[in-house]
């Protein structure tokens, strides 16, 4: 899986498609979803199901928290909206990529300013 980054400020694209699944399915409020974007994500390519469109996953945690897994795309001319696909707690071998990818994230930056 490649990472990736967003430079510029993204919406977020809700519609009864996705609006109400993530709470129904994973006990995960639109608004948590939405914090992880704003607490310094790591985001990867998801080459696994990129078929019709790229997908992205995001690797995060809430205001609260919370660690948590989201499968999005990107949409608009732009590609300025972020729609997610799912959003749910993090299994144990996403946690530990997730610190792990965190930690070389963390080594890396104190790395340049050295």
């Amino acid at each position: 899986m490649k990472k990736i980054t967003i430079k510029k400020l993204l919406f977020f694209e809700w519609d009864k498609g996705n609006k109400d699944k993530n709470v129904q399915k994973h006990k995960v409020q639109n608004s948590e979803s939405e914090e992880i974007f704003e607490n310094d994500p790591i985001l990867l390519e998801d080459i696994f199901h990129s078929h019709k469109e790229k997908r992205y996953l995001a690797y995060g945690i809430t205001d609260k928290k919370r660690q948590l897994t989201i499968s999005f795309t990107l949409r608009g001319e732009s590609l300025d909206k972020i729609r997610i696909i799912s959003s749910r707690d993090q299994d144990k071998k996403e946690k530990e990529l997730y610190q792990k990818l965190k930690k070389g994230v963390t080594n890396k930056n104190e790395e340049e300013n050295d």
